[in-house]
């Protein structure tokens, strides 16, 4: 989605307009009577009962403002905020997904909450829903929630190979994996096109998916670091009998794991439900934990998905949907949203509200070393092209890593200078 926006405030050049656009009679606070505060928010990000109980909580806190939940279908939905960032008549609170925020912060139409970090206690957020949020040092998106993936192993598997705990290096996990190849199960199913877990390897190496070079990014899939990452990836997909060609859509991953001959995959803890659903005789099997690092002083880097919130700057109650926000984002609800919903809170400080779900256990440290895509508003082109998915299953195949490294990141560059 590539937005282009002029806010009806900034073309007017004038810091006293500025101000106008947020103005201070939009305290939650005024004796004007009830703020009404609309927020759009995705289908399935919460349950309805969690909305209702939270807007209850809220009225009773909060007397002169009310809130007004409009769900929103994914379908159309970039188009749709790009529109109504763009008009005059904006909701207050938009949820977006946590690696569109420069997308939609590059339009001019996203309020600069960064003065409100420190309120927010922000020092404390997720890295991997923060800097997603933060573009050029200032923080337009709020990390509502995330999820990310783990490494998801068969009990069995691993008591029958002798094997006592999850590794807590990359060397442990590869040679219990070789371990775990026998008596006709596989010991790890990884196709060859899941650039998730190929980002998270190259984090380790301390390389990335791309650098900002100047005012544009630049794609450094050809750097020793990121060329390390992809050794370590095809290293361990060799243990298993992923694809080299697709990802894990194709198959589909939870019937693959069905059939009960994997040993370990990686996906998030969620899944494992679906598998169950698809064979009712795996169910209870499963463990969870994060894909190990280089060292087992902390936990290997993963890709951490989810959603911020944002405020438009044509949203004409800026202070109220600040407190909507806030009370969205604060400890009671970010732990009623764990335990609801199964996903990881916003802060480190609120894993313990995962206590006794070994699968949000595990997600929950994974995504403390959790990383984002590059924070550019082009990267989601090169998401719909992947030149990364391409790179993969060449090297896989057996060509020069070096080679189709460097090819796919000039095709990273070119997209994200357009």
């Amino acid at each position: 989605m590539k937005i282009r926006f002029v806010a009806g405030c900034a073309v007017l050049g004038l810091t006293a307009a500025l101000s106008a656009c947020s103005s201070s009679s939009d305290d939650p606070k005024s004796a004007d009577g009830p703020q009404k505060v609309t927020m759009w928010m995705m289908k399935d990000s919460v349950t309805d009962d969690y909305v209702a109980r939270f807007k209850k909580d809220f009225a009773a806190t909060h007397e002169n403002i009310t809130l007004d939940v409009q769900v929103q279908e994914w379908d159309g939905i970039g188009e749709k905020i790009t529109a109504a960032l763009a008009s005059n008549d904006a909701p207050d609170v938009i949820e977006v997904g946590n690696t569109q925020v420069a997308q939609y912060a590059s339009s001019g139409g996203v309020k600069d909450l960064s003065e409100k970090k420190a309120d927010l206690k922000g020092e404390d957020w997720l890295p991997g829903l923060a800097e997603p949020g933060r573009i050029d040092g200032k923080q337009f998106g709020i990390p509502w929630y995330a999820a990310n993936r783990v490494v998801i192993y068969r009990k069995d598997h691993f008591a029958k190979a002798g094997i006592k705990a999850p590794p807590k290096t990359r060397e442990e996990w590869t040679a219990l994996t070789k371990k775990l190849n026998s008596g006709g199960n596989q010991g790890i199913y990884l196709p060859g096109q899941t650039w998730y877990t190929l980002a998270g390897f190259i984090w380790d190496e301390g390389g990335d998916l791309a650098v900002k070079e100047g005012e544009s990014y630049k794609g450094t899939l050809d750097t020793p670091e990121a060329l390390a990452g992809m050794e370590f990836y095809k290293e361990l997909q060799a243990l298993g009998k992923g694809p080299k060609d697709s990802d894990e859509a194709k198959p589909n991953l939870a019937d693959v794991v069905s059939k009960g001959d994997v040993s370990q995959y990686i996906a998030v803890p969620g899944n494992v439900k679906l598998v169950e659903e698809a064979n009712p005789g795996l169910k209870g099997k499963f463990g969870y934990f994060p894909a190990p690092g280089p060292s087992a002083d902390k936990p290997g880097a993963s890709f951490t998905g989810g959603s911020d919130l944002i405020i438009p700057e044509a949203s004409r109650h800026q202070d109220a949907a600040y407190e909507v926000i806030k009370a969205f984002t604060g400890e009671k609800w970010q732990k009623d949203m764990a335990k609801t919903m199964s996903y990881v809170p916003n802060k480190t400080s609120f894993a313990d509200a995962l206590t006794g779900n070994e699968g949000l256990e595990a997600m929950a440290a994974a995504a403390a070393n959790g990383r984002a895509t590059p924070n550019s508003p082009e990267w989601a082109a090169v998401e719909a092209t992947n030149p990364i998915k391409g790179y993969m299953t060449a090297v896989l195949t057996g060509k020069d890593p070096a080679t189709e490294a460097k090819k796919a990141s000039e095709s990273i560059t070119k997209t994200l200078r357009k």
